[in-house]
C-alpha cells in the first residue's frame, strides 16, 4: 500500500467544505499538496488544479475528479467509525480525490505520464463546469490518451454514461373564477394526458458493448396557479430525460418533444451528451483486466462524456456507492478506497499488458 492512511485523508477532505462555487479552500489544499511533489508541474486556473508529469512516456493517463459537493444536510463534518468514513462528499467524491492525491505523492518511475485534474462546479449546470472551462481555455493541460473519472462506482468499472436533457414545456389556458370555470381553460388540467404519457414511457433498455443501459423520463417540476379561486392560465412542466449512448442528441430531443406534445412552447434548459463505453482502449482495458473488477453501465451522467467529446476515451472508476451519494447516509469504506488505489497504482506503474497493447 501507499503508506498513507487513505480513510483518514478522505476524512480530512470531507472536513473542508466545498459546496459548488465555493471550492477555494479545498483547491488551496490540493494545490499545496501537489506543489510539494517532486516532478509535478502544477497549474491553478481559478479553483481548478492540474498537475502533470513530463517523463516522455509513450502514453498519458488522466485522473480526474471534481472538488465540489451538493449543499450539506447539516453542519457536521466527517465521522470515522471503524473502517467507514461518513459525511458529505465522502463517496462523491472526496475518497476518489484522496486516491488521486495519494497516487501523486507515491509516484515512482511510472510506466505512464499522468495528469491529475481537480476541478470545480461539477454538481451544478453543465455549462458551469470547471472541467469544461479547462477544455475551453487551456486544452493543452488536458491532453491524454485515456481518462479515469473517480466518480463513486463501488470499486468497479461503470462504463460510458447516459446523456441528460431537461426541457420546460409551457401550457397556456384562460383565467376565470373557480365558481365559473367553464368560462376559462385550466392550464394545469392540460398536464394530465402529458403526465400520463410520461409515466408510461421512458423505460427503453439497450445493451451496448455488454453494458446494459436503462433510459428514463421524469417530470421533475410543475409551476402554475395564481390563487385558490382562480382558474390558472399557465402551467410550466419540467422534464428530465436520461438517454442511452446509442441515442443521438437529436433523437433525444425528438423523444422529449413527443412526450410534451400539446405544449404551446418548449425551452431546453440543460443538455449533456451521452458517452459510449470505451473499454477497448489499452489503458482502460488494463483496469478491466483485474479479475475482481465488475463492468457495468453508468446509469447517470458524468464527465466521461466531456472527455469523450474531446476524443479522449474515458471510464468511471472510484470508491463509494453512487446510491448513497447526496444523501444523509453518505459514506465510504476503507476497503474500497484501498482497492481503487491499488488497481490504479498497478496501471500507472506497469502500463497496459503487452497482449492488450497488441490487440
Amino acid at each position: 500500500m501507499s503508506g498513507i492512511d487513505l480513510l483518514a485523508l478522505t476524512a480530512e477532505l470531507v472536513d473542508i467544505p466545498s459546496l459548488s462555487r465555493h471550492e477555494t479552500a479545498l483547491a488551496d489544499r490540493v494545490e499545496r499538496e501537489l506543489a510539494e511533489v517532486r516532478g509535478l508541474d502544477v497549474v491553478r486556473v481559478g479553483d481548478n488544479v492540474v498537475a502533470r508529469t513530463d517523463l516522455g512516456r509513450d502514453q498519458r493517463l488522466l485522473l480526474a475528479g471534481h472538488l465540489d459537493t451538493v449543499p450539506p444536510h447539516d453542519d457536521a463534518g466527517a465521522r470515522v467509525e471503524g473502517d467507514v468514513c461518513w459525511g458529505l462528499g465522502s463517496a462523491d467524491m472526496k475518497s476518489g480525490l484522496a486516491v488521486f492525491l495519494a497516487l501523486a505523492r507515491t509516484l515512482d518511475a511510472p510506466a505512464l505520464d499522468v495528469t491529475f485534474a481537480f476541478y470545480a462546479c461539477e454538481e451544478v449546470a453543465h455549462a458551469d463546469s470547471g472541467l469544461g472551462a479547462l477544455f475551453d481555455e487551456h486544452p493543452e493541460l488536458l491532453v491524454g490518451d485515456a481518462a479515469v473519472v473517480g466518480e463513486p462506482t463501488g470499486g468497479h468499472i461503470e462504463a460510458g454514461c447516459q446523456g441528460s436533457l431537461r426541457v420546460v414545456g409551457r401550457f397556456d389556458g384562460r383565467r376565470a373564477h373557480t365558481a365559473r370555470p367553464w368560462l376559462g381553460r385550466n392550464a394545469i388540467h392540460r398536464l394530465g394526458p402529458v403526465l400520463d404519457r410520461i409515466e408510461r414511457g421512458g423505460d427503453r433498455r439497450v445493451s451496448i458493448e455488454g453494458c446494459d443501459y436503462r433510459e428514463s423520463i421524469q417530470a421533475v417540476a410543475i409551476e402554475g396557479g395564481h390563487g385558490g379561486n382562480v382558474v390558472p392560465d399557465r402551467a410550466l412542466l419540467t422534464v428530465n430525460h436520461r438517454f442511452a449512448p446509442d441515442r443521438s442528441p437529436e433523437e433525444a430531443r425528438r423523444y422529449v418533444a413527443e412526450m410534451l406534445e400539446g405544449a404551446d412552447a418548449t425551452e431546453e434548459i440543460d443538455f449533456a451528451p451521452a458517452a459510449s463505453p470505451a473499454l477497448d482502449h489499452p489503458l482502460l482495458a488494463a483496469l478491466v483486466a483485474d479479475e475482481r473488477t465488475e463492468v457495468r453501465a453508468k446509469l447517470g451522467w458524468t464527465d466521461v462524456a466531456r472527455f469523450a467529446a474531446h476524443g479522449i476515451p474515458a471510464t468511471n472508476f472510484g470508491p463509494g456507492e453512487a446510491a448513497v451519494a447526496h444523501t444523509a447516509e453518505e459514506h465510504v469504506d476503507r476497503a474500497q478506497i484501498e482497492r481503487v488505489f491499488a488497481v490504479l497504482g498497478r496501471v500507472v506503474a506497469n502500463g497496459p499488458p503487452t497482449a492488450t497493447l497488441q490487440t
